[in-house]
């Protein structure tokens, strides 16, 4: 019998609010929403305004949060980014 195992991935993610990059360990199968509370929490914004933030991966945005890091193919020291949904104005 062979055991699964658990591949942990060492990210950085930037909360663009106070562009401020994250160091997270997550877990391959990791759902990307989770790591997404995960630095929202780190940066000190609130779990229940995760849904105001998108999260973008190589430039693109990832519009299935409930996939995980490794359906993305996100690699070791893989960057993300998350940003608020809505646009703002440029002064």
């Amino acid at each position: 019998m062979t055991a699964a195992v658990q591949v942990t991935l060492r990210l950085r993610v930037t909360v663009l609010d106070g562009w401020r990059q994250v160091q997270l360990d997550a877990r391959a199968n990791e759902r990307i929403a989770a790591v997404k509370q995960r630095a929202l929490a780190a940066d000190g914004i609130a779990p229940e305004r995760a849904a105001a933030y998108v999260v973008k991966f190589g430039g693109a945005l990832v519009t299935d949060e409930a996939r995980s890091l490794a359906d993305l193919g996100v690699p070791n020291d893989g960057a993300l980014v998350v940003l608020s949904a809505r646009r703002r104005a440029v002064r």
